[in-house]
């Protein structure tokens, strides 16, 4: 698939689309990839998040209330597409709106609007053979999630369903920011490397350059949502260049750790 880290450790963002509005997420979308963002998830926002906390709902309940629709969604991939042939975009959605939308009509907007992959946090594997036959024929990769509860079989099963990357949740619960990683994310990725040759992309609960660098040395990918979301809800009037900063700042102490680490071998 077309989905690929080109530095490790990678950056994945999670932007809630629409939130200030669709033309300030274009704006973010584009200088978080300038600042070196590997991968953008492009969230669609719905009015039941349940694997999100408080920051993610709070936006996802602005966006709403702009009227921000799937269909507004898959249109911006494809105006981000434009500028950023390189870039991996996945489209990060509940699966309401894709059913209400229709399996197969999403998978071909999606598809013509250059998205690279799809992940659905509330749809299992188990669940997902309509999803995944869909997926196939518009040659789009379906990304899952796994958790650290998940035991071996279902870690087995995951694998055998997922393109792109696996999505690695470092703990139970909700998104947002952590001020300390869960001890269980670094042996679920051994888990996983057990079952898979996927990229390993690590979310949930890192909001810093330090947590960044720490989860890079086991993970293909990091990804930071809630962190990002807050610097928007936080910097109206300078979303972008605000996301940039950050995005900045994660990469670069990265950068700079993981080539002390390669001095020191």
């Amino acid at each position: 698939m077309p989905l690929a880290f080109y530095r490790k450790p990678a950056l994945v963002a999670y932007i809630t689309c629409g939130d200030p509005d669709l033309a300030a997420t274009r704006e973010i979308v584009l200088a978080a990839i300038d600042a070196g963002a590997g991968v953008i998830e492009l969230g669609v926002p719905f009015s039941d998040p349940l694997a999100d906390g408080p920051v993610i709902q709070r936006a996802s309940e602005r966006a709403l209330r702009n009227g921000t629709t799937l269909a507004q969604v898959l249109t911006l991939a494809a105006e981000i597409r434009e500028h950023a042939q390189s870039t991996g975009l996945v489209i990060f959605s509940y699966l309401n709106p894709i059913l209400r939308m229709g399996m197969e009509k999403f998978c071909t907007v999606a598809r013509h609007a250059g998205t690279d992959g799809v992940l659905i946090t509330d749809l299992p594997a188990e669940e997902s053979q309509e999803y995944l036959r869909a997926m196939h024929q518009h040659s789009l990769a379906p990304i899952f999630l796994a958790a650290p509860t998940s035991p071996d079989a279902r870690l087995k099963r995951i694998a055998g369903a997922s393109q792109g990357f696996i999505y690695a949740v470092s703990r139970t619960g909700v998104t947002g920011t952590r001020q300390q990683l869960a001890g269980d994310a670094k042996m679920l990725v051994t888990r996983l490397r057990r079952v898979t040759k996927l990229p390993i992309a690590v979310g949930f609960g890192i909001s810093n350059a330090e947590q960044f660098a720490e989860v890079g040395k086991f993970a293909d990918a990091v990804v930071v949502g809630s962190a990002i979301v807050e610097t928007i809800e936080r910097n109206r009037g300078r979303e972008a260049r605000a996301v940039a900063e950050f995005v900045k700042q994660l990469t670069t102490v990265s950068f700079q750790l993981s080539a002390q680490v390669a001095g020191n071998v």
